[in-house]
């Protein structure tokens, strides 16, 4: 077992390697960088600043370099930006940004940099990439972990039922509200949690923005679970976001696990156990559950990243809460590239590493499993 995880930690470095240098590639081909923002950020208070207000015989040009007073009759501005950006500005904003260099060095000092995990500064939040997503992490992990967990809790005993009660009438409405919550996206069944219990029309039970109320703000993350005040409130914000999660999740895994229990149930290792008198409930629990839990562990790494990074952007959105998804959102239209990198890098790692964990898990789930290489 040591020599394969061994294996398997030192595939992720060619993984990653290859991850990073596709996405790279893709970005460095894709239209409007950072250079091309700035550019453009700096032309538009140009052209803000050379708007003339006619004040009697007078026009006033109000600009960066403060208000010019012009005869009758003029036109023009002597403010440099409202005619074109000097070319050496141009060459600075490029040596700032890195993209003085050509690709093949600035992608070789970006995977340097992430060895050690210096993913940098962000171009235009002036803060670094690891502060800004320790700073968004709490949000994140939150939407994530209770998404997941209730997920798990819900889908895995109803999946169990219905499996058991195969072709009951349970089996069948179960089935037909499974697939009308998958049917509804999560941001839409959000919309009418906010409408019914935060304030859009019928009741106000819940907040709408952040994580926590403003009073606990001060306290942080780690303050804030040490004092039950707060972690009542935390809850309390939470509640409506999880919920509007956790309705998108409910079917694959539902499904999967009905799916995986019928195909055990049906082998003969459980017909012997009932031949022997065998209760059901242990027959399902000691015997069926260890073998049909197994592809259900192994889709846990996909759905908890996928929960965590991607899936929770419009909750975020809709329910005003500063997370990793709003983020890197926030980072791919301004084209903030250490932003965009580094937390592809961190979310990429993480995403390999808990893959290894859910090998490991088959193995604690099942002993029996062995991934040590044997000559036949």
């Amino acid at each position: 077992m040591l020599a394969y995880i061994i294996r398997r930690l030192l595939f992720i470095v060619p993984t990653l390697f290859g991850i990073m240098l596709i996405n790279f590639v893709v970005i460095q081909a894709a239209p409007g960088g950072p250079v091309e923002q700035m550019i453009a950020k700096i032309k538009g208070e140009a052209v803000a600043a050379i708007e003339r207000v006619g004040v009697g015989g007078q026009t006033e040009i109000v600009g960066l370099e403060g208000t010019q007073q012009f005869g009758a009759g003029a036109v023009e501005s002597k403010y440099r930006g409202a005619r074109g950006i000097d070319p050496e500005l141009i060459k600075e904003i490029e040596r700032r940004f890195g993209f003085d260099k050509p690709p093949h060095v600035r992608f070789a000092i970006m995977l340097k940099n992430y060895a050690t995990f210096d993913f940098g500064e962000s171009f235009f939040r002036g803060r670094g990439v690891v502060e800004l997503i320790l700073e968004k992490m709490p949000v994140s992990i939150s939407l994530g972990i209770w998404t997941t967990l209730l997920v798990y809790l819900i889908c895995i005993p109803l999946g169990i039922a219905k499996a058991v009660r195969d072709g009951s009438k349970f089996d069948v409405w179960t089935s037909g509200a499974i697939i009308v919550g998958n049917a509804i996206p999560s941001f839409l069944f959000a919309i009418l949690l906010i409408i019914l219990f935060a304030g859009g029309r019928y009741l106000q039970w819940f907040p709408l923005r952040g994580l926590v109320s403003g009073e606990f703000t001060h306290l942080g993350f780690l303050g804030c679970i040490a004092t039950p005040v707060c972690i009542a409130d935390y809850f309390w914000h939470i509640t409506l976001p999880v919920l509007a999660m956790v309705i998108g999740g409910f079917a694959s895994l539902t499904m999967l696990t009905k799916n995986s229990f019928l195909e055990e149930i049906n082998k003969q290792y459980v017909i012997t156990a009932r031949a022997k008198g065998l209760k059901e409930r242990r027959v399902l629990y000691g015997h069926v559950f260890r073998n049909a839990m197994l592809i259900v562990i192994a889709g846990f790494p996909s759905a908890f990243v996928g929960i965590l990074f991607t899936s929770s952007l419009l909750i975020e959105v809709i329910f005003s809460l500063d997370g990793l998804g709003l983020l890197g959102f926030e980072a791919a239209l301004g084209r903030d590239y250490p932003v965009m990198f580094g937390t592809l890098y961190f979310f990429s790692l993480i995403g390999l590493l808990l893959r290894l964990v859910s090998d490991l898990a088959y193995v604690f789930v099942d002993p029996r499993i062995d991934f040590e290489s044997r000559e036949v």
